[in-house]
């Protein structure tokens, strides 16, 4: 394990805690945060509540991952319903985005025109009116606190500004996010003034003056200005979804997952419906990792080929009948590699970006929430609305805008994820639980494409407990997506003869640097216990509530 990570890894060893189910658990991707969400445990409301408070908090002070200029999907658990949901808040394409067309001669990366319709401020409110008991003025106070005062840079903060230093230096967003153009420094304070008024106003008004009133108003009027496609119907129009989420069993252990337009639902449940009938603890390293990598090659695939916004698209009825898994599992050769080029082709697509944010709560009543958000790409589209202090996503690559050519995280499929009006862009985040026998395990991470094999190694983790939790998230990473035709992997995910196997049987690898930031909770209903898990590539932490019940 390099320098690096073992620092990491100290750092989530501090923070990895057990604690006593009376009161909760929030776990997140900034300590502010985490923070925020307590509070409201502490002021007597439930993880719908301390949710709320995290996504709008976490989005102010992890800028280049999530906010109210973004979107996200929410999966629920309501203990006193006994029943999962998921809120859709995927952000939709604008009308004048036509069929894509525009991004013939536009980025769909950069700038304001290749923001969606933002989501995530009406799943807050949403979350917050149909499932809370606080206030959106007490809910909302965090965010708006950090915003108006600032919070400070850390290194991972440095690290993505200085990847997005150039797009964020030629618009406002460099005010803002850089110091006079310059990476800031370590305990530089950022400060959004106008996204705090912003906030403000949400606080007092709900959603309806982000899609209908001034916030409506002052955006459309930016986008009209700059060349941004957002106009006052799309906002009017955009919906929060409550949707079923994916269900399915492995292993003794029932997995509820995000549905479409995730696409990790279903690629979940393809990957572990192909391995049902397969012992994997039983096998070699090399035959375990060349199974998973075929399995995930065939589901991905399948992703590129059939998914999309389920308002849009459906997938063939028989793409998780037990038959046709079973007809995939038996193409599987395992002493080589199938070529991607020698399965059924699919064109080109997208997914979800690798500077997303995820959080978990649970609170004493066993509510719980598993939520993934983004803006896609590191600080978005780069474009701040200068009146309102929105930095705008730039969901727009997550769909198919260019067919025949792969999106920036290399995912290609079909024209089920093609740009259409209204239509939600196709999603690899993929917020989870896992409900053992005696324990519950509540997961997602960011990660662009990758984000599907990371929860599907947390999970194989969780169900074979052959190690401590506090461990899974150490544990180097791989991944393959289809194409490119490739096995991507961490520094040490594999020994030197398992990768020389792995070439004998004709993959390709490639090692990359390290990648996700998983939150999640493993919850021992048995013994009410909580263990709290912080991945030690970012800088998250997981607090417990009341503090005392630390230990």
């Amino acid at each position: 394990m390099s320098i690096r990570l073992l620092a990491a890894a100290a750092l989530l060893l501090s923070w990895t805690v057990s604690a006593q189910a009376a009161g909760g658990m929030v776990v997140s991707a900034h300590s502010l945060a985490t923070q925020s969400g307590i509070a409201m445990l502490e002021h007597g409301g439930n993880a719908f509540d301390a949710a709320a408070a995290v996504a709008l908090d976490v989005g102010v002070v992890e800028p280049a991952g999530s906010g109210i200029g973004g979107g996200g999907f929410f999966l629920l658990y309501i203990a006193r319903e006994d029943r999962y949901v998921m809120l859709d808040a995927r952000e939709t394409s604008p009308q004048l985005a036509g069929h894509g067309e525009v991004y013939e001669t536009q980025s769909s990366i950069d700038g304001p025109q290749s923001a969606g319709v933002p989501g995530l401020i009406a799943g807050v409110d949403h979350l917050i009116h149909e499932y809370g008991r606080l206030s959106r003025t007490k809910i909302a106070a965090p965010a708006i606190r950090h915003a108006r005062d600032g919070f400070a840079v850390s290194t991972r903060y440095r690290s993505v500004a200085k990847w997005r230093q150039k797009v964020l230096a030629i618009s406002q967003a460099g005010d803002i996010y850089l110091d006079r153009g310059n990476v800031p420094d370590e305990g530089y304070l950022i400060r959004q003034a106008a996204l705090a008024e912003t906030l403000e106003r949400f606080s007092r008004l709900g959603a309806d003056d982000f899609y209908r009133g001034q916030t409506a108003g002052r955006l459309v009027a930016d986008m009209r200005r700059d060349g941004g496609l957002i106009r006052e119907s799309d906002l009017a129009a955009y919906r929060v979804i409550e949707r079923n989420p994916v269900e399915f069993d492995y292993r003794g252990c029932r997995v509820v997952s995000a549905a479409l337009p995730s696409s990790g639902g279903l690629v979940l449940a393809e990957v572990f419906g192909m391995l049902s009938r397969d012992d994997l603890a039983a096998m070699s390293e090399s035959d375990r990792a060349h199974l998973l990598v075929e399995v995930m090659r065939r589901a991905y695939r399948d992703r590129a080929a059939y998914m999309g916004d389920a308002d849009f698209v459906r997938p063939p009825d028989d793409l998780l009948s037990p038959v046709r898994l079973k007809r995939l599992r038996e193409g599987i050769d395992m002493s080589r590699a199938t070529p991607s080029s020698s399965l059924p082709p699919a064109l080109a697509l997208s997914g979800s970006g690798a500077n997303t944010t995820h959080f978990s709560v649970i609170d004493a009543e066993g509510n719980m929430v598993a939520a993934t958000l983004s803006i896609n790409y590191g600080f978005g589209s780069g474009y701040v609305s200068p009146s309102t202090g929105i930095l705008l996503n730039d969901e727009m690559d997550d769909f198919v805008t260019r067919p025949g050519q792969p999106n920036v995280y290399g995912l290609v499929g079909s024209r089920a994820n093609h740009v259409a009006p209204g239509k939600r862009m196709l999603s690899s985040m993929s917020p989870s639980f896992v409900i053992g026998p005696e324990r519950t395990l509540l997961t997602g991470t960011p990660g662009g494409s990758r984000i599907i094999s990371m929860v599907m190694q947390s999970i194989l983790a969780f169900v074979e407990n052959r190690k401590p939790p506090e461990d899974w998230l150490q544990k180097p990473r791989f991944h393959h997506q289809y194409l490119p035709d490739e096995i991507q992997h961490e520094s040490g995910a594999f020994t030197a003869d398992v990768i020389e196997q792995l070439r004998n049987r004709g993959h390709k690898l490639r090692q990359i640097r390290p990648y996700g930031n998983m939150q999640a909770i493993v919850w021992n209903r048995e013994k009410g216990t909580y263990i709290g898990l912080v991945d030690p590539r970012g800088e998250g932490v997981a607090v417990t509530f009341p503090a005392g019940s630390k230990h």
